[in-house]
């Protein structure tokens, strides 16, 4: 099947593993959900033994690499009264975690509200078409209904991305809905909109960023946190780094083969100026820019284009040093000088030995 659009929601990108996983009917189902929790689960951390799906074989991938168990008390919680606020640095994957968890529950990812500095309550709740409202007054035909009022009329997931980027009385106005599922719309003569199973609110909330509103208390009451670790294990790193890397290259149109040995080199380079710590056990500096896995996979596939558009074959580490600079250098040019020491006395001592690493110095020249 070819998909035309550049970023695919879960729903089409894993459609074949979802309808498997619903054919195959594992588990109790909470009300007006598409899967039951155990297949929810399964989603998100795959499973060994492949399901039989109109005679292919579907093989359920691992799609989230970190804590399992986390992952069962997020779906458990959106079975729950209480709503899910997925929380953590910036580049943990929390928005992938929250769209994954959309699709699997509700069938889809993309009913979502993007948390600004300029969300309203009206932008959360619900607004009017005012030129039907001048028109005939006050009536449902004449509501614009946001994504919230669409997930509570049809019993769906909803997702709302950085809401501590939102001010605080527009973040407020969820406390009502979370705690009793009822919408009040004093405009209309009967206006309550009572949620319907299956409605669920999951959080995203980035804890380092500047310009973050702090949640409420009481909002905080509403909903159960889950805190998402960076990752600190290169192989798995390296394994998330390739796998999305390779999607977004294919959805982009670039034939271009994913390098595992280059992949490794660059999660470890940045895990270790994450953690400020080398695989030998040596203390490094760590730069103020966000090293996350997000912003890796963003290094090689940029590399991999750049490579691919004005090159003759593969990646090459001229590129990738190229294109990390643009990361580094991202919340202050000083954090050049924290790569540059990297280059200078980590990666030169692996090149002594290491034909990849030796590759990867002798591009230092890039950072000055």
């Amino acid at each position: 099947m070819t998909i035309e659009m550049i970023k695919p929601p879960a729903e089409v990108l894993h459609e074949r593993e979802l309808a498997a996983l619903a054919a195959e009917g594992l588990g109790k189902r909470p009300p007006n959900w598409k899967l039951s929790p155990a297949a929810v689960r399964d989603f998100l951390i795959g499973r060994e033994k492949p399901i039989d799906l109109d005679g292919e074989k579907i093989h359920i991938t691992r799609k989230f690499y970190g804590n399992d168990v986390l992952i069962e008390r997020a779906v458990v919680t959106l079975a729950g009264n209480r709503g899910l606020m997925l929380v953590g640095e910036p580049g943990t994957a929390k928005t992938m975690l929250s769209e994954l968890l959309s699709a699997a529950i509700s069938g889809t990812s993309t009913n979502t509200i993007q948390g600004t500095a300029g969300t309203t309550e009206d932008t959360i709740k619900y607004s009017w078409n005012y030129a039907m409202l001048l028109d005939k007054g006050p009536s449902e035909a004449a509501l614009v209904p946001s994504p919230l009022y669409q997930g509570m009329k049809h019993g769906l997931i909803t997702r709302f991305e950085e809401i501590t980027r939102c001010p605080s009385e527009a973040q407020d106005s969820l406390i009502s809905i979370m705690s009793d599922k009822v919408m009040n719309i004093p405009e209309l003569a009967d206006g309550v909109l009572f949620a319907k199973p299956g409605f669920n609110v999951i959080g995203t909330a980035n804890i380092r960023d500047k310009g973050v509103n702090e949640m409420s208390s009481a909002l905080k009451r509403r909903f159960n946190f889950e805190t998402i670790r960076p990752i600190e294990n290169v192989k798995m790193e390296a394994k998330i780094i390739e796998s999305q890397a390779s999607n977004l290259l294919s959805h982009s149109g670039v034939d271009i083969e994913v390098d595992p040995g280059v992949v490794e080199l660059l999660a470890t380079t940045f895990i270790e100026l994450r953690t400020g710590r080398t695989r030998e056990g040596y203390k490094i500096e760590v730069p103020q820019a966000v090293m996350s896995t997000a912003e890796a996979v963003s290094v090689y596939v940029q590399s991999a284009m750049t490579s691919y558009y004005y090159e003759e074959g593969g990646l090459s580490m001229e590129r990738l040093v190229q294109n990390m600079l643009g990361t580094v250098a991202k919340e202050s040019t000083k954090d050049l000088s924290v790569l540059k020491a990297y280059f200078s006395k980590v990666v030169k001592e692996r090149a002594r030995t290491e034909s990849l690493w030796d590759a990867y110095y002798k591009e230092k020249k890039w950072i000055g």
